[in-house]
């Protein structure tokens, strides 16, 4: 562990865990293989983009991956076949009202927010008219 990984010393109640930075993970750690909602990031080494692709894919889940490049096609060759529903690049947080948020695999069909959000709420209804008199 490098740093984190504990009840902040100020909150002593409530589920609050300290941002937490863990090394050495590996793709065999229950950890690699779950989806993570909390502050903690797992850090795995890899040899080269499709290594790294590998071990990010070889998950039951596919919620949400970050890639961090300073080439924009590393970015691209990364995001158009990582298995995840949203993909950010450079940044932390996938998530705006105007786009849809959800996942691929085990991390939920559909998706919520955006225009394929709203879909799932509307009644479209076609109406052909033709032949009408004044």
């Amino acid at each position: 562990m490098l740093s984190g990984g504990a009840r902040p010393a100020e909150m002593a109640r409530g589920y609050f865990y300290q941002p937490t930075v863990l090394a050495n993970v590996s793709s065999h750690m229950r950890l690699h293989n779950e989806e993570i909602f909390g502050p903690v990031l797992p850090v795995v080494q890899f040899s080269d983009t499709d290594e790294a692709l590998a071990l990010a894919n070889a998950t039951e889940y596919g919620l949400a991956a970050y890639v961090h490049t300073h080439d924009l096609e590393t970015a691209m060759y990364m995001y158009e076949k990582l298995e995840y529903g949203m993909v950010t690049v450079n940044d932390w947080f996938p998530s705006t009202a105007e786009a849809p948020f959800g996942g691929m695999k085990q991390s939920g069909i559909g998706r919520e927010c955006g225009r394929e959000g709203i879909e799932k709420f509307l009644e479209t209804k076609t109406v052909f008219i033709g032949g009408l008199r004044e």
